[in-house]
Order: C-alpha cells, then sequence, then structure tokens
C-alpha cells in the first residue's frame, strides 16, 4: 500500500471544478424558480461531480500516477463508458435524492406556497402613492415567486374586488398575465374598508382550499376602518395563516394601531413605510421570510436557524462527497482508489456543508464565491487525500515486467478480476 499524489490530477480537478461551478450557476440562475427545486439542485452536484471526474480522467490519461501505465494502455476505454453514468447520473440521483429529503417539512413547519396580495386602492392613495409604487412593489414580488408558488390579489376602498384569482405561477407568460392585470387599474374615489378586505381574501382562500398548502397574506393599506378585529381574524387564526400588514404614511395613529392588532394577532409582522418608493425593499423582505430552502442557497424564514436543517445539509453535502469520491473509483474501475477518494470526498462534503451553511447569506455574489470554493474544496480534497489513505502498489505491472505476458492491472482493478476469469475459461 503506497501513499501517493498525482499533483496533476489535482490542478485538473481544480479546474473541473471551476467550469463545474461556472455551468452550475448558469442553471441555478435559468432554471431555479422554473423547474423543481429537486431537480435543479440534483443536476447541479451531477454537472459539477462531471467536470471533475472528467478534468481527472484526462490528468490520469497524461500522467497515469494512481492507475499505473498498464490502465492507460489497456483499460482507458473502460473509464470513458463509465464517465457519465459514474458522475453525471449517479451524482445526479443522489442530489435529488438528498435535496428531496431535505425540503420535507418536519416538526410541523409548513413553508409557504400560495400568496394573497391586499392592496388598497382607496381615494387617498392618490396622494400617498401618486406614482403606484405600490404596484411595482407587487409585480416585483411576483416576479422573483418560482414556479410552485400560486397568488391572488384583490383591491379595495369601501368594497373589495377580486382582481386576479389564484394562479400557479409556472411561467413568465403567467406573470405577465398578472402584470396586464394590475396595470389596467384605475385610481378610485371612495373609503377604505379592511374588514372587508380580509373577508374577501379569507373566502377566496377557502374557495379554493389553499390553506392545506401553506398561505400568506400581504395588507397594504395607508387608512382605517371601524372593525373587530377578533371576529375578522378568528378564521386566519384557525388555519395558521399570518397575516403581514404594510402602513403607508399613515398619520392616523389609529390606522398603524389597527394595522399592528391585525399583524399580531394572526402571527404576521407590520411594517410602517413613509415613503412609497420604500415599498419594493419591504414586499422584498416579507418574501424572503417565507422560508426558502436549497442545499445550495441561503436558508430563509422561521427555520433559518433551525439546528435540524443545518444539521441536514451539512449531512447531505458529506454524502454528496462521498458518492463523488466513490464516482471518480468507479472511473477508474480501482476499488482502491474509491475507498480513498470516498473518504477524502466525505472530509470535502463535511467541509464544503459547515462552509455553506456559515457562509451563505443571500447576497448573489457572496453566495456564488460561497459555493464556488465548496466545490474547489471538494475537488481538491479528494485528489489530495491518496496522500492519507494509501492505494494498493500496481502488483501485476510488477509481475508483468517479470513474466511476459501478464496483464498488469493493478489488483484494485474490477476489470481485470473479470478478465482473469474469462481467460481461465479458455
Amino acid at each position: 500500500m503506497q501513499r501517493k499524489v498525482n499533483m496533476l490530477m489535482v490542478l485538473f480537478s481544480l479546474i473541473g471544478g471551476l467550469i463545474g461551478f461556472m455551468v452550475g450557476e448558469w442553471l441555478l440562475h435559468s432554471l431555479l424558480g422554473q423547474w423543481p427545486r429537486v431537480v435543479v439542485v440534483g443536476l447541479y452536484f451531477g454537472i459539477v461531480a462531471f467536470f471533475i471526474g472528467l478534468f481527472c480522467l484526462i490528468a490520469e490519461m497524461i500522467s497515469p500516477r494512481l492507475s499505473g501505465a498498464s490502465w492507460r494502455q489497456r483499460y482507458v476505454g473502460h473509464s470513458w463508458k463509465f464517465l457519465v453514468p459514474a458522475t453525471l447520473i449517479m451524482l445526479f440521483i443522489a442530489g435529488l435524492t438528498l435535496e428531496f429529503v431535505h425540503q420535507l417539512d418536519l416538526g410541523g413547519s409548513r413553508p409557504v406556497k400560495d400568496i394573497t396580495l391586499v392592496i388598497d386602492n382607496s381615494g387617498s392613495m392618490r396622494d400617498t402613492d401618486p406614482a403606484n409604487d405600490r404596484y411595482k412593489a407587487a409585480k416585483q414580488m411576483i416576479g422573483e415567486m418560482d414556479s410552485e408558488k400560486k397568488v391572488a390579489v384583490i383591491v379595495f376602498n369601501d368594497k373589495a374586488d377580486l382582481l386576479q384569482p389564484y394562479i400557479q405561477v409556472k411561467d413568465q407568460a403567467a406573470k405577465e398575465s398578472i402584470y396586464n392585470k394590475i396595470d389596467a387599474l384605475k385610481p378610485t374615489e371612495g373609503g377604505t374598508d379592511i374588514g372587508l378586505s380580509l373577508s374577501e381574501a379569507m373566502k377566496h382562500i377557502k374557495d379554493n382550499d389553499t390553506a392545506g398548502r401553506g398561505t400568506m397574506v400581504v395588507l397594504l393599506s395607508d387608512g382605517f376602518s371601524e372593525m373587530n378585529t377578533g371576529e375578522a381574524l378568528a378564521e386566519y387564526q384557525r388555519q395558521g395563516i399570518a397575516v403581514h400588514t404594510i402602513g403607508l404614511s399613515l398619520v392616523d395613529a389609529k390606522g398603524a394601531g389597527l394595522l399592528q392588532d391585525i399583524a399580531n394577532q394572526s402571527g404576521g409582522q407590520y411594517y410602517d413605510v413613509t415613503k412609497a418608493d420604500e415599498l419594493s425593499f419591504v414586499f422584498e423582505q416579507i418574501y424572503n421570510k417565507i422560508g426558502e430552502r436549497t442545499l445550495i442557497t441561503e436558508r430563509t424564514g422561521p427555520l433559518k436557524d433551525s439546528g435540524y436543517y443545518t444539521a441536514l445539509r451539512v449531512a447531505a453535502l458529506v454524502l454528496i462527497g462521498a458518492a463523488l469520491g466513490l464516482a471518480l473509483g468507479l472511473v477508474f474501475d480501482n476499488r482502491h482508489l474509491a475507498r480513498s477518494f470516498a473518504i477524502g470526498g466525505a472530509v470535502a462534503g463535511l467541509m464544503s456543508g459547515i462552509l455553506l451553511e456559515a457562509g451563505l447569506t443571500g447576497q448573489p455574489f457572496n453566495d456564488a464565491v460561497i459555493r464556488l470554493l465548496a466545490d474547489l474544496i471538494l475537488a481538491c480534497v479528494i485528489t489530495l487525500f491518496t496522500l492519507v489513505v494509501p492505494v494498493q502498489e500496481n502488483l501485476r505491472l510488477r509481475e508483468g515486467r517479470q513474466r511476459p505476458g501478464s496483464t498488469g492491472r493493478s489488483g484494485g482493478s474490477f476489470a481485470a478480476r473479470q478478465q482473469e476469469s474469462r481467460n481461465k475459461g479458455f
């Protein structure tokens, strides 16, 4: 057993990790929110594994330090055949499965799938929001929603109108249809009936049976209306539906107090906004609290600091790293390399998981850098780990120099043992 390392493989694995990262980032920005998260995350890990495996294979072909010259002469064709199944496909399945487990809602937690926007369109809004920034903010929130979300829009003054019934924002065309309805709204006269708007929102939620999916209401107003908050919110409390309220340019203390009571009694949060152009930031804050999570992006919402999901992410990355190491061993058809790489992959996965958990912040550039470092750690540590876990010396190659006709294949090879069995049959 020897401890040795192929430094060219270490270098090439880093190059493969970098290319895999770039392709993976493109996938995240293009598909996350359009495709199911489990599929996108699975593809991300599969792509990274494929490029790491590809460049490790190229490096070992150039300088067969670990597998030996006999492997390059006789069995490199097998490695090319194993490359895609062992890396892209196997890591896609592993990533998809682990992301599916990560998405399971345990301990009674229920992520928000449906969002009801209840927006004041009374006559006073002409003064408090003359540029209709509230609608721009609502459209921006809708634009951020992924394909699994549903949204409904209710506008109100002294009456409540269902502008957009619940619709799944499965693609850009669905979002554009909502934008067109919002853009067609005209300023109105009339007062402000917040109680009626909440009743209309609950009626629509019950008609569409969305409460069981996880529902949230966002209510924006600049006024006050007499109402019995306990009665109006009884059904919201029973079904566990939070109402987040936004008070825009409220000079009447009673209006601010009413919206605070609605938020507090329903389990939501109240936001006080003095300038309409700040509404986009507030809508973004609210959306970030609904509890999004994947293995490779920031965890938001009430589970942001969950110890369970912290441990689950780190454990998943350990398994991903071990699977990547095993995949490289299969590519080289060498059980000793598979053991060394798999152990190294588990260690690299632990390091990457801790890095992702501690470093992801929700800032796009920062998170991309953290994912890059995690990918490079996976690539580098795995290929360096033959210095820690030794691989078997190439005994058959040595015997082949003494006895002409020897197969010259490493004792760790699966394919070599199969070839020997076929030769004995002759």
